[in-house]
């Protein structure tokens, strides 16, 4: 794993009205402070990254389809220098990723439908400054590639 990236196991409460989730709580060891909250989606088959912040932390949750999140450490200090990490998340597993500062970040839409994804960042958008690194999605500088693998 990624150093510094966290893994929240979440639990959907169902009942006869419908269901419920927390997703990030003040109490949560987790939580760092607030930013702001914000959806994005994706489309079946999309990919979106790869970017990473410098003073930014990311806590993302996929609320409906899935997605494949990928994290890749180039932080040249870092004891975990050139990992890359894949997450998969969303109605079937049910999970908090939390991404730290300075780490590359994408994800694909791995579902037959539109993907909504959450994300409880620790600061909030600086439409002036954005805090927005980005590179291309097949960036070859980063050891990935987003094609599905079979078998």
């Amino acid at each position: 794993m990624i150093e510094g990236v966290r893994i929240k196991q979440l639990k959907m409460i169902p009942d006869e009205r419908g269901r419920l989730m927390e997703i990030l709580r003040d109490d949560d060891k987790e939580f760092i402070k607030f930013g702001q909250l914000y959806m994005t989606t994706a489309y079946p088959g999309v990919v979106k990254g790869w970017h990473y912040h410098k003073m930014q932390i990311d806590s993302f949750c996929t609320v409906r389809g899935m997605i494949k999140l990928v994290l890749y450490d180039a932080r040249e200090k870092s004891p975990t220098h050139g990992e890359v990490n894949e997450f998969f998340q969303g109605e079937h597993h049910t999970i908090l990723v939390q991404i730290p500062n300075f780490v590359y970040h994408g994800f694909k839409c791995i579902s037959e439908t539109e993907a909504i994804v959450i994300n409880c960042p620790t600061e909030a958008y600086r439409r002036d400054k954005p805090d927005e690194f980005r590179v291309p999605y097949n960036d070859p500088s980063i050891p990935y590639n987003w094609d599905i693998r079979l078998g």
